[in-house]
């Protein structure tokens, strides 16, 4: 059982729905984006998305896309965004580290030893949002064959028909994307997720986290009534865009945290 799939236990034993927080590697710089990182699962994050900064980020809003170019400005790296990683595990070996980004920095490095690397730097599952499952043998088995959970994405256009190719060799969970467009676009209704989130589990067993367009305690908490999680990013990024202090920065993400919790 990997990280990811056993902290979705635990909290199922609990009653509990997952929050998930989703920060970019390097931003502002690697000594602030480590220290808001460590300070996550203390805040009430159970899992953390990290994202792999990249030049040409074609899902991501102007928050996330800002955040991206503020940590490659610091020379943030593949090799260095694992590092840190690897770092933060010294402290801390339960809370699952989703990596989230693109192809192009994973194929540049070299699959095998990306996977290598990913594996010995302690993150527990992968979220390539260019590669649809037809390019499933190019990332997909050899990570899972590697250990780490590939986790795809879903949407509202995402079908009857799509649907059962997006969930084949799918692990950990299924991220479902709350709106059509962008990150950070807009906000999430969970009046709107909810049969979508039913009409994905009635097809799979696997956990059902809902993302984009979550913005504060009330909608963490109203999306988490409706899915086994809810993943927050852009209203993050955009406090550390700010320069909010770390402090400052976790001190929000626990309200969010504890809206989902309280769901």
């Amino acid at each position: 059982m990997s990280r990811i799939e056993k902290k979705f236990a635990d909290l199922k034993a609990e009653g509990k729905a997952a929050f998930v927080a989703y920060i970019m590697a390097g931003d502002p710089d690697e000594a602030t984006s480590l220290e808001v990182m460590r300070g996550l699962p203390g805040a009430g994050v159970d899992i953390i998305e990290l994202g792999l900064p990249f030049t040409d980020p074609m899902a991501d809003g102007p928050t996330i896309q800002l955040a991206g170019q503020r940590a490659l400005a610091a020379g943030m790296t593949l090799k260095k965004t694992l590092a840190m990683a690897a770092e933060f595990r010294k402290s801390d070996d339960t809370t699952p580290i989703v990596l989230m980004g693109y192809y192009n920095p994973i194929y540049n490095h070299g699959v095998e030893s990306f996977l290598q690397d990913a594996k010995a730097a302690g993150i527990d599952g992968l979220i390539v949002v260019d590669l649809p499952p037809e390019e499933d043998d190019e990332l997909c088995l050899p990570a899972q064959q590697a250990g780490l959970n590939f986790i795809r994405l879903a949407t509202p256009t995402t079908d009857d028909k799509r649907l059962p190719k997006v969930l084949t060799n799918t692990s950990g969970f299924l991220y479902y994307v709350s709106i059509t467009g962008i990150t950070g676009a807009a906000a999430a209704e969970a009046e709107t997720v909810a049969p979508e989130v039913a009409r994905i589990k009635a097809a799979s067993d696997i956990p059902v986290v809902v993302g984009f367009g979550i913005k504060t305690p009330e909608s963490s908490r109203a999306i988490a009534s409706v899915a086994d999680g809810a993943v927050v990013g852009s209203a993050i990024v955009e406090r550390i865009g700010r320069g909010e202090s770390p402090r400052d920065v976790l001190a929000f993400v626990k309200s969010l945290a504890e809206g989902a919790h309280s769901a």
